[in-house]
């Protein structure tokens, strides 16, 4: 039963999240999907400070965990596929202590605290880690050919959008949109690996 639960985690994460941020939005006065980070969600002093974090970041990092671990257990998979199982741990364990300690409440602060120097790099290994899996599906032989590929593509749309995001956030402009498509663009090949298994 566990083993089941485990597999479709991920998939539950990819609309845990929407759902999640849907409803902490409601609860933040005039907050903008389009212009704030999700992480506003949570910052400090922000109107749900408390309530992000219980219903975004410590359920979705239990359900990375359980799929991770499902990877792992995996009997006879390639030392690749494991150490996607890896990646997807940490990723999981990144999204905890990205939601325990907060950022700011102005993500374009000059000297930030180390509350959200810590939130920063959490968030940083969060990328890296669903950054790296799909290239390790890509060149092992785990998958079929048209994943593979599938694979690179996530990773490249993944990039395109983190190179709008940055070029976004020194305009301050539509980050949340460029951050929303990039993580979703992660989230939606860890539902399909999820699938392919």
């Amino acid at each position: 039963m566990l083993e089941i639960i485990s597999l479709y985690s991920a998939l539950s994460a990819s609309i845990w999240i929407v759902a999640g941020v849907y409803i902490a939005g409601r609860c933040y006065p005039n907050y903008s999907h389009a212009k704030q980070f999700c992480s506003e969600l949570g910052a400090a002093g922000s109107p749900t400070e408390k309530l992000s974090p219980l219903i975004n970041n410590y359920p979705l990092g239990l359900l990375f965990c359980l799929f991770g671990w499902y990877v792992v257990q995996l009997e006879n998979t390639a030392i690749l596929i494991m150490l996607v199982g890896w990646l997807v741990m940490i990723h999981g364990v990144g999204t905890w202590i990205a939601g325990y300690f907060p950022m700011d409440a102005d993500p374009n602060t000059k000297n930030p605290t180390l509350s959200c120097q810590i939130h920063s790099w959490a968030g940083l290994v969060m990328l890296l880690s669903l950054l790296i899996a799909p290239i390790f599906v890509a060149v092992s032989s785990y998958t079929g050919i048209s994943f593979r590929l599938f694979s690179i593509l996530c990773v490249c749309i993944t990039c395109y959008f983190l190179v709008l995001l940055t070029q976004a956030f020194k305009q301050k402009g539509s980050v949340g949109t460029y951050q929303r498509l990039a993580y979703g663009v992660q989230l939606l090949w860890l539902s399909a690996f999820s699938l392919v298994l």
